[in-house]
Formats: structure tokens, sequence, C-alpha cells
């Protein structure tokens, strides 16, 4: 394993690339700790217990730990996430976006460009539901009442509404850099890297709990061992292939023979990755966000209670959005009338299946087949912490390690960065990280 590290360092675009993408890691976990003006520091981290079990708590896991802090990069990269899945929507019910989608690499330069403007608009509105959410918080700090915000008012709001809009425009161009010059998925290893850096002090609240004798051992080791169980099963998940057999026909051109062989057409059970995850996660963030222009109404607050995570009512409606997004992000990805007429135009065929749309019809079936246990297998395990939760008395900060949201997106991101790695040092003739066959990335639409 040593010499597979080795390798990586030995091709200088490869090292060239991981250094880039290190760099730019580094710069959004020092953003994350860049305090927007006007605030009280102290006050601000005694109020933030309050909220440490409510979406706000689940929010700040996506962003790093940098909203609990009100930093730059408190709104995180989900207003970008937020704006492609609107685009993407659109996408399939407006014509205009379907005939971008048509158009090659100039219809995705404007889809691009759009999604951009969406980001923008969606960080303007949260930034403002942010500004007037910390002006109303009111902590105790020495037996004293301190407000948040010791200096309410206009300048507030615009200071702030430019500092996170700024932020999170900043974040999605560094985002960006990292796809184009570095290695792997930058929006998705930004979501990553913010997760981990939640880890130790995870690590450090178990090892204090175990001193003060409030959990035992034993129950730290059924932990880990849970642990290991669901990563394992995450791996298989995000590896498990059905294989189509496909045969391409014998041509003869002048005195040479082409074709003949025998091939697969690879169908992931789940072709979606961890977009369904992140897709679900951004619609449910949506209640909270709303919540936050109306801190008088009842019903709102009402409606923040019910889709507060430790509601049962609000892993229902998220396992079932992950149910649709695994289908409906599938179908964005893999089109099975485009792979069966490509597979007729080359001469190749499914053993006992007619070429053209009786093809495209069994792949579907295939597809559908395969994608349904993947799904549930997949709101299963999003929706794992909350039965963790309630029978071992964890919380949240911790059952997310150990099942749930912010276990596919590590295993899932880590996957599909080390697939790159992989493809890099197989293409230059070294050996990669395993002795038999390619690890599998994620497919991408």
């Amino acid at each position: 394993m040593i010499d597979k590290f080795r390798n990586i360092f030995n091709i200088p675009e490869l090292r060239k690339r991981i250094l880039f993408t290190l760099t730019i890691l580094f710069v959004v976990r020092v953003g994350a700790h860049v305090p927007v003006p006007g605030i009280d520091g102290e006050a601000l981290g005694a109020a933030i217990q309050n909220f440490q079990n409510t979406l706000f708590g689940l929010y700040d896991l996506f962003a790093g730990g940098a909203f609990q802090k009100a930093t730059l990069f408190a709104l995180g990269i989900m207003p970008y996430i937020s704006a492609s899945i609107i685009i993407q929507l659109m996408g399939v019910v407006v014509p205009y976006f379907q005939r971008l989608q048509k158009e090659g690499e100039e219809g995705r330069k404007k889809i691009t460009q759009l999604t951009r403007y969406g980001t923008v608009l969606i960080s303007f509105l949260q930034s403002y539901g942010v500004a007037i959410f910390l002006e109303n918080m009111e902590s105790t700090v020495g037996g004293l009442g301190v407000m948040v915000v010791p200096d309410p008012g206009f300048m507030f709001k615009f200071t702030t509404m430019v500092s996170l809009v700024t932020g999170t425009v900043f974040i999605m161009w560094l985002g960006e850099q990292i796809t184009e010059r570095g290695i792997g998925n930058g929006i998705s290893l930004i979501i990553m890297v913010g997760i981990v850096a939640m880890l130790p002090n995870v690590v450090i609240s178990e090892i204090s709990l175990i001193q003060e004798e409030v959990r035992g051992p034993l129950t730290e080791f059924v932990l880990i061992g849970i642990m290991f169980v669901i990563v394992a099963f995450v791996v298989l998940l995000t590896q498990g292939t059905r294989k189509i057999p496909v045969q391409y026909a014998k041509r003869i051109v002048g005195r040479k023979v082409y074709g003949g062989q025998s091939t697969h057409i690879p169908m992931r059970v789940n072709t979606a990755g961890v977009m369904p995850i992140i897709f679900a996660q951004s619609i449910m963030f949506l209640p909270s966000t709303v919540a936050t222009f109306f801190q008088d109404s009842d019903f709102m607050q009402g409606v923040l209670r019910v889709f507060s995570f430790e509601h049962w009512f609000y892993w229902l409606v998220f396992g079932s959005l992950i149910v649709f997004f695994t289908y409906f992000y599938t179908a964005i990805a893999f089109n099975p009338v485009e792979v069966a007429d490509n597979m007729k135009k080359h001469g190749g065929f499914i053993p006992g299946v007619r070429p053209g749309k009786k093809t495209s019809e069994f792949i579907d079936n295939i597809l559908t087949r395969v994608t349904l246990p993947g799904s549930f297998f997949l709101a299963f395990v999003a929706v794992f912490p909350y039965l963790l939760m309630n029978t071992m008395d964890v919380n949240y900060e911790l059952a997310s390690f150990f099942g749930g949201t912010s276990l596919l997106i590590i295993v899932g991101v880590a996957l599909d960065t080390l697939s790159q790695i992989e493809s890099h040092l197989l293409m230059r003739h070294y050996d990669g990280f395993l002795k038999q066959g390619k690890i599998r990335g994620r497919r991408r639409a």
C-alpha cells in the first residue's frame, strides 16, 4: 500500500492535481472560521447549543461547522445544490431547458450560468433569513440575557447578506476549480470535508462520556461494530452492478473482420450515487428556511417542529424523497433509448432481444428492477440515525457518523475520488489500489 501512495507522487500531473485539491480544501476550512461582522461570539456559542438537536444542527453538519459560528461560509454549498435541483427539474418539464440539454457543450455552459444565477438568488434569500434569525437570538452569559447581535438593524442585515452571498459564490467557484484542475468532484469533496471536520468533536465527546461513566465501553464497541457493518453495506450498494450481456455482430470491411466480441452493460444498483441524498436534504431545508422569515408565526413554528429531525414525520418525508430522487436522477443519468440506439448503430444486440425499441424496453425494465431495492436501501441507511437515536440513546451528531447522510456522502465521494486516482495510475501503467479490477466510481450525468 505504501508503494501505491508513492506511485501517486511519481506522476507529476497527478501530484499537481492532488496538491491543488488539498490547497483549495484548506482555503475552504479557513473560510469556515472567519466570522461575519457584528456578532457577539460568546453569546452565539451559548445560544447555538439550543439548536444542536434541530434542523439547524443538521444544516451546520453540511456547512462543516460554519453555520454555528456564523462565518462567511455559513450557508455552505447548499444554495448551489438547491439551484441545481431546480434547473434539473425544469429540464424535465420546461421545453427551453430541454433544448439546452440537447445543445451539447454550449447548452451545458448556459445551464451552468443559469445555475450560478440561481445560486446567488437562493443564497440572497437564505442570507436574509439568517440575518433575521441571528437578530432574534438571545442567550444567557454570566447569568444575564445577552443578544447575539448587539446592534441589530439595516446595516447588520446588509453586511451579513453581502458576506454570506459572497462566501457562497466563492465556495462555489472553489468547487468548480477542484473539478476542473484538481481531482474528484469539487462540490462533493467540499461537502465531505465539512462533514469529516466534525469527526474530532464527536470522538472527544464520546471519550468524555466514557470517562464520566455515562456510556460504557461495551456500548462503544457495539456502536463501532454497527458502523463497520453499515459502511460495508454502503460500499456494497455503491459498487453493486447488474451486467447485461451484449454481443456485437461480425462485419467484413475489405479483407478485415470487425466486431464479433462480447461485452456487457453495467447497470449500477445505485446509478444516482449520493445525489438523491443531497437533493432530498436540500428540499428538507426549505421549511426551516421559510420559517426564519416568520419568527412570530405560531403556524410556521409548528411546521418547524414537525420538520425537526427528532420528529418521525421528517424521516418519513425524507425517506420518500430519497426513493423519488433515486429514480429521478437515474432517469437523467441513464437513458435506455439512447443506449439502445447506439448499440443498434454499431451492430450490437442483447442475446434473445430484438434491437431497437424492444432493447430499450428490456434495459428500462432491468433498470427499474435494479433501482428499486437500491432506492429502498439508500432510504434505510439515510433514516438509520433516527433508529439509532431512539434505540441507543445517542445524539444526531454521533448517529450521523454511524449511518445516514454523512456516511453515504463520505463513502460515495471517497470511492469516486479513488476511482479517478486509480484511472490516472493505470493509464500510466502503475498498479492501482486493487490487485484485481478497478474501483468503480459513480456514474455522472
